[in-house]
């Protein structure tokens, strides 16, 4: 049996219908709606909204927007832009933001209006970005607001975004594809 996407997850807005590569697993509850355009491999999970009703919203491929994350803009002010192998945390807000590749937005994060997180940094749990505000490649940053922490090793923040990305995948496939999975087992 095919996966389909749960009734209502997938809404058109103002002519811009959401836009879903391949192996796009998108669970019950979340929402996706406008001008949103997802790259293959990616998953969002349960209860995320990306509101791509006032500007776009970009994510790569082999991106995980774990449960309860919320993505907006700024109508004709600001975009979110997310590159590949990013993973945002449970309950994290991304307003109008861009994120580089292999970056991890810890949980309950807030990003605010055109901050840029760079290639392979590191957002910590319960950060507050401030609108503005630009994260170097492969750093550390935490606190409220948030401030730089430390350097992070590129090769260690790319393998720790595959892993993520490996295992959401591995998730994914559980929803998607069920009876390849035996019942009661955690292995």
């Amino acid at each position: 049996m095919a996966y389909e996407y749960p009734a209502g997850s997938i809404i058109p807005v103002r002519g811009f219908t959401p836009q879903l590569g391949e192996g796009i697993f998108v669970a019950e509850g979340a929402r996706i709606i406008g001008d949103v355009v997802i790259g293959e491999g990616s998953s969002i999970w349960f209860n995320a909204v990306l509101r791509g009703d006032v500007s776009s919203i970009r994510i790569g491929k082999h991106v995980n927007i774990q449960d309860g994350c919320t993505l907006h803009t700024l109508h004709g002010r600001s975009v979110c832009d997310l590159g590949d192998y990013v993973s945002l945390g449970h309950n994290v807000i991304l307003h109008g933001a861009k994120v580089g590749a292999y970056a991890l937005i810890g949980m309950g994060a807030v990003v605010m209006d055109n901050a840029e997180v760079g290639e392979g940094a590191i957002v910590a749990a319960g950060a507050v970005v401030l609108a503005n505000t630009i994260i170097p490649p492969y750093t550390m940053y935490a606190g409220t607001p948030a401030k730089y922490i430390k350097d992070v090793p590129p090769e260690q923040s790319q393998e720790l975004n595959k892993r993520i990305a490996h295992d959401y995948g591995m998730y994914a496939d559980w929803f998607m594809n069920p009876e390849k999975y035996s019942e009661g087992s955690h292995e």
